[in-house]
């Protein structure tokens, strides 16, 4: 949220310089992102008076001569703009002098005479037309005839000012306007808080015909409107354009721009709706219907739901609650009589919508933080004031206030000062607790020990004692608190417990095969299930949903890693990256039902990922066949199915008998609909495995056993053969081990179908590695291969391939 120095030394006789209060802002639990010094890179440029000026004959130029006072009294400048006059007050830029961009100022020859400064236009200084007027005039910027001769340009064009980006947390939606934060800056500065004028005078003319009617009181519990006549239409003032500009507005017309600066000031967003163009002069709140539309004042038609909260009037919608409103409905020229809007509306709500539509407003930002009804009727006050106090219309009688009886005004509860200092581990006098609660416009009643408070309207985020501990320390100081250690704290040894101590050797593992660990969030929506095909019935489509989510695209708990690291590979890829291997170890989350009645299991899970040319279902097997070794496990595949996975590259991965995960390539249907081919199908393979994590570490040995070599001679042989496409891996390496018992290890290197082995028919190539108690000579291991041979026909069908 911007906020302007000057602007709330409108509320705060504020003594310190900006950069003490950012400290101090610091200090009190507001982060100031950005200190931007508003006349930064502009120096020794002044006003400057011009007491002549001549055509420079022969060229385009004029010769003024211009009076900068203590910067010289005749200054020779030469300038290209034809709006300057004798008697102008304008900028002078003298020499050495520094404007924005890095330009520096010196003497300059033009044609055949050197120029000992420039005069500046509104752009050459930074200011635009909501700045001051005339700065968008293509030429010099002309100032006002008040201005002084020779002062800095900054002092007369308010650019000797600061601008604070205050990061607002969303336990304090009460600060997020400038009469917010200047609460709290009196309050730490000890200083009275100046509230704004929100006194103004109604007239004795009503709009019967008017009516305000509010349908879904849950989503909207309070709504306020006033009827305003006689709208005239003009610039704002000064003051008003240069606060509204600073802070991100372009000023539009006096009755919207009132609106936008009540945003800024109070804090509550605030609508104006032209009543000639509400059918029946009346307003209703609803829920919309499904696939009503309504087009906003951005000019764009939005497709709305019963999730959606509209404001309407007899037929038609004009604005979307708490965020747009209709274009239908605008604030026009001919514009004479509003009627002015401030409401609550339910942040979920606003929030929802915000998302769903892809929507973002200043006005949806402040909801969906939190809007209290104080700030709505305050809103509404100032409002109602500047309208009046700028001469833009007349106030009259018409006014109403539809309440869902939600406010109980002023909170009161009973603490005790041993409470507080209980929270914080210090003691803090119960004077100074009772002096910072007052400062910050607490009610508090002493007896004893016992506070009797009064909360704040504004503050809705304090409920009890906690919340007044925080308040406390805040103002008092967290340099006060001491470290200690808790009452129940112990020393222990500490170090990595032997599933801990597995994990990093797992993860460690993983990175020395060029894998690169990813964090991915625990949450995604229901378009991940359907990206990865899953079918409707599915048990993974069984997931935890989030009762407030923070977008609809993180709305429910993962119960299944794959989506995650395909997003992962997605965003590598559309990022130019052309090959690529990750890994994430982390939690699926699976109720045990629904609605949840009991903590749901989160199962760890090990999903990895790898994409490029190079890349297939054998590299990524080797790598968790070394994983497995490594951790004294042997891996079994065998045919598998999955959604998401080729139906001819997917393998089940079993241990001891148990199934632990998938191992398979991504189906072309999903690469396709990612849109990350690029017409290069055949070059880009991504290959995707998920594995119980949780099973796995059940499974790992507690004590790792040392076999040493024999040191006798190995041999090892290729055997390749053509079987049956549904013949697995798994029945041709069982059938080697049972026929030769010097078959040490049997590895798949190679895998190819073509219509020359026949119809139904694949080639698998295996390297059989023979070891015995004996040495293993050639002889042996042609013996033992042929052997092999002929029993993987006998049983197989497998015909050995020369």
């Amino acid at each position: 949220m911007k906020i302007l120095f000057s602007w709330l030394k409108d509320y705060v006789d504020i003594e310190c310089q900006p950069l003490e209060l950012v400290d101090k802002l610091f200090g009190s639990g507001f982060e100031v992102e950005e200190t931007v010094y508003l006349g930064q890179d502009i120096e020794k440029v002044v006003v400057g008076e011009v007491t002549s000026i001549e055509k420079y004959e022969g060229t385009h130029l004029y010769i003024c001569h211009v009076d900068c006072g203590e910067f010289g009294t005749d200054n020779l400048i030469l300038t290209g703009a034809d709006n300057v006059f004798k008697g102008a007050k304008v900028p002078a830029a003298v020499v050495g002098a520094k404007l924005p961009g890095g330009i520096e100022i010196q003497p300059r020859k033009m044609a055949d005479m050197v120029s000992y400064g420039m005069l500046c236009s509104g752009g050459e200084l930074g200011v635009t037309e909501d700045w001051q007027k005339g700065a968008d005039v293509h030429g010099i910027l002309i100032l006002p005839d008040s201005a002084k001769v020779g002062e800095d340009i900054k002092k007369t064009l308010e650019l000797d000012d600061y601008l604070f980006d205050i990061s607002i947390t969303a336990n304090r939606p009460d600060c997020q306007s400038v009469l917010g934060i200047a609460r709290e800056v009196a309050a730490f500065l000890g200083k009275p808080l100046k509230e704004p004028d929100y006194s103004f005078t109604r007239t004795e003319v009503t709009k019967p015909e008017i009516s305000v009617e509010i349908e879904a009181l849950d989503l909207c519990p309070r709504y306020l409107g006033d009827y305003i006549y006689e709208v005239k239409h003009f610039e704002s003032p000064q003051w008003m354009k240069r606060r509204l500009s600073v802070c991100g507005f372009s000023a539009i017309d006096a009755i919207v721009d009132v609106t936008n600066y009540v945003l800024l000031e109070i804090g509550q967003p605030m609508h104006a709706y032209d009543l000639d163009t509400l059918d029946g002069k009346s307003i209703l709140v609803r829920r919309a219907n499904d696939g009503e539309t309504i087009t906003t004042l951005d000019e764009k038609e939005r497709k709305l739901t019963h999730e959606n909260l509209l404001i309407c009037d007899k037929v038609k919608g004009v604005g979307l609650a708490g965020i747009m409103g209709g274009l239908n409905s605008e604030i026009e020229v001919k514009t004479s009589e509003i009627l002015l809007e401030a409401a609550k509306f339910r942040r979920d709500n606003v929030r929802k919508t915000s998302r769903a539509l892809g929507l973002h407003t200043d006005a949806a930002a402040r909801f969906e933080k939190g809007v209290d009804e104080y700030g709505v009727e305050c809103g509404m006050k100032r409002a109602l004031n500047l309208v009046e106090k700028l001469g833009i219309a007349k106030i009259g009688s018409s006014s109403f206030d539809v309440s869902a009886g939600e406010d109980k005004g002023e909170a009161k509860f009973d603490v005790t000062v041993t409470k507080i200092n209980s929270v914080l581990g210090i003691d803090v006098p119960q004077s100074e607790i009772v002096k910072i609660l007052r400062s910050l416009q607490f009610g508090v009643d002493e007896n004893g020990e016992t506070l009797s408070v009064t909360v704040p309207r504004w503050r809705t985020d304090v409920e009890g004692y906690q919340d007044i501990a925080e308040e406390v320390i805040r103002e008092y100081g967290y340099e006060h608190v001491v470290p200690r250690f808790l009452d129940s704290a112990k020393v222990t040894n500490g170090g990595l417990s032997f599933l801990q101590n597995k994990e990093l050797s797992a993860k460690e593992y993983l990175c020395s095969q060029g894998f690169y660990e990813v964090r991915t969030l625990a949450m995604y929506s229901e378009r991940e299930l359907d990206m990865i095909l899953l079918p409707k019935n599915a048990p993974e489509r069984t997931a935890i949903r989030l009762l407030n989510p923070i977008t609809d695209n993180l709305s429910i708990m993962r119960t299944v890693m794959s989506p995650c690291m395909i997003n992962v590979i997605t965003d590598n890829i559309k990022s130019d990256h052309s090959a690529g291997r990750f890994f994430e170890i982390a939690n699926v989350y699976l109720p045990k039902s629904l609605p949840l009645t009991e903590q749901p299991e989160e199962r760890k899970t090990l999903c990895i990922g790898a994409y490029g040319a190079d890349e297939d279902f054998f590299t990524v097997k080797d790598a968790i066949e070394g994983f497995a070794a490594a951790n004294g496990l042997t891996f079994r595949y065998e045919r598998g199915e999955a959604s998401f996975l080729h139906p001819g590259i997917c393998a089940d991965i079993f241990c001891e008998g148990q199934k632990i995960g998938q191992l398979g390539k991504l189906r072309y249907e999903i690469v396709d609909a990612l849109n990350i081919a690029e017409g290069k199908k055949n070059d880009l393979n991504v290959i995707l495995a998920e594995l119980n994590y949780s099973a796995l570490e059940s499974l790992y040995k507690r004590e790792m056993k040392f076999t040493a070599d024999n040191g006798k001679a190995k041999a090892k042989r290729d055997i390749s053969l053509i079987c049956d496409k549904k013949t697995l891996c798994v029945e041709i390496e069982d059938v080697v081990k049972a026929t030769s018992t010097k078959a040490a290890d049997v590895k798949l290197i190679d895998s190819f179908e073509s219509e020359k082995l026949g119809f139904g028919k694949k080639s698998l190539t295996f390297t059989i590695t023979y070891a015995g108690a004996e040495d293993v000579t050639d002889e042996i291991a042609d013996s033992e291969t042929e052997a092999v041979a002929n029993a993987l026909k006998d049983k197989l069908g497998a015909v050995r391939r020369v």
